[in-house]
């Protein structure tokens, strides 16, 4: 049985970011005192009293013609649309407006349980006043403030109690987590919806309209995934603005989040310095990595195109000599089907254990056709070798003195478990140990 999902709804500025990021204990959704600053919907797991439950938070169901106000409407309606529970957020400092009354009409039309909340209600004396927003229709009314926690206890009392009753014989399945990064305006978004296949996520021509991470529920073929979608990177000297600034670290977040993470090349405008610091992120995050060549419709080919991409990527990103290669196109979908099993297949060796045994006769076999150096007239002496975790697989090596161990041998050895193994997209770690 899925967490019940709780959507958080109202028109912008009515503190729905910082209710979210209470309900969620930590900063995940941005917070800046302008409007329309979220503008996707933005998925974290809250608890309360031993409920667990999904929380959206959503961009401000804004009235205009805007084709970005549009989609913030969009994205709050199909927040809307999934919710078990809805939170409809009033601002205790204006009165009911006339955005408030076009939220409503929406709320009304989804039959959804509607819990009523009215943030900003910092000082005791406002909650005299907590009777006039009977009128817009949802019952009760609960007084709360975000920016001090005040009232929230009565409010998730009330919204629990919408809960459907929780099989506690369920077991959670095991659900690979990915998520997608890279510079401003590769195609993340359109790639999240291509995969779903559905405007799931905002896509706009503009850099940087993705501004939140985004974690998105997906099934294919009996296995269960979740996405996280990520604000585009820049470089550092470009992250003025505290919304990007935020984003950027909550990208880095979103990779230790992932299990294996896909990093997105414009094959259209080519690779930059950018995609390689980038994808250093999720290699030295000990991922499991898949480079990704979005765009791939708009490039003129002939029958050395794809070869000649692909040396080029691998001269590029020779740190990731162990990532496959996807090319694709979000836009027309073309070679969309080979991404979910190169994905399959990457979090599987990211996850892979080898037998001990089976592991040192390989090893057995690399020191008879290399064996090992003299340093200063010390010979390194491997005496066996043991896999010690996984994600991403590591394994350490015991020798006679993990000095003698140069980094050319260590690399020898990794790539004699590779040809053995094939531990396809994911790094492999070896440490040299003392046997003591």
């Amino acid at each position: 049985m899925r967490k019940p999902i709780v959507a958080i709804v109202g028109r912008p500025n009515v503190g729905k970011s910082t209710i979210f990021n209470r309900l969620v204990g930590e900063r995940i959704s941005i917070v800046e005192d302008k409007p329309g600053v979220t503008r996707d919907r933005i998925y974290a797991e809250a608890e309360w009293l031993n409920h667990k439950f999904d929380v959206i938070d959503t961009g401000g169901i804004e009235i205009g013609d805007e084709p970005l106000l549009q989609q913030m409407r969009y994205q709050a309606e199909i927040a809307i649309d999934e919710a078990d529970v809805i939170i409809f957020l009033l601002n205790a400092k204006e009165n009911i407006t006339a955005a408030d009354e076009e939220v409503a009409k929406l709320l009304f039309k989804s039959n959804k349980p509607v819990v009523l909340g009215v943030n900003k209600m910092d000082n005791p004396k406002m909650r005299e006043e907590i009777y006039e927003y009977y009128a817009i229709g949802f019952g009760e009314p609960y007084p709360i403030s975000g920016s001090h926690g005040l009232g929230l206890g009565d409010l998730l009392d009330k919204v629990v109690e919408h809960f459907p009753v929780k099989d506690m014989n369920e077991a959670e399945e095991d659900i690979i987590h990915f998520s997608l990064i890279g510079r401003p305006n590769v195609g993340k978004s359109s790639l999240v919806n291509a995969i779903l296949n559905e405007e799931r996520v905002i896509v706009s021509d503009i850099e940087g309209t993705t501004r939140d991470a985004i974690d998105t529920s997906l099934k294919r073929d009996g296995e269960e995934f979740i996405i996280i979608d990520t604000a585009g990177m820049r470089k550092r000297g470009k992250v003025y603005e505290t919304t990007e600034k935020y984003s950027v670290l909550r990208a880095l977040k979103a990779i230790e989040r992932s299990d294996v993470v896909l990093v997105l090349l414009d094959a259209e405008t080519g690779i930059r310095e950018q995609d390689k610091k980038i994808a250093g992120y999720a290699h030295e995050a000990g991922k499991g990595v898949i480079i990704v060549v979005n765009k791939w419709d708009t490039v003129d080919k002939d029958d050395k195109t794809y070869q000649e991409f692909e040396q080029k990527v691998r001269s590029h990103f020779q740190f990731l000599d162990y990532a496959p290669i996807v090319f694709l196109s979000a836009k027309t979908k073309k070679r969309l089907h080979t991404l979910i099993p190169v994905i399959k297949t990457v979090s599987e060796n990211h996850s892979k254990r080898i037998q001990t045994s089976v592991l040192n006769d390989v090893i057995m076999d690399a020191l008879a056709v290399n064996p090992t150096p003299t340093v200063k007239g010390q010979r390194l002496k491997v005496l066996y070798a043991a896999q010690v975790s996984v994600q991403p697989p590591s394994f350490a090596i015991f020798v006679n003195d993990p000095e003698l161990m140069h980094f050319s041998y260590k690399r020898f050895l990794e790539n004699q478990i590779r040809n053995a193994f094939g531990f396809i997209g994911t790094p492999i770690k070896i440490f040299a140990r003392k046997r003591q």
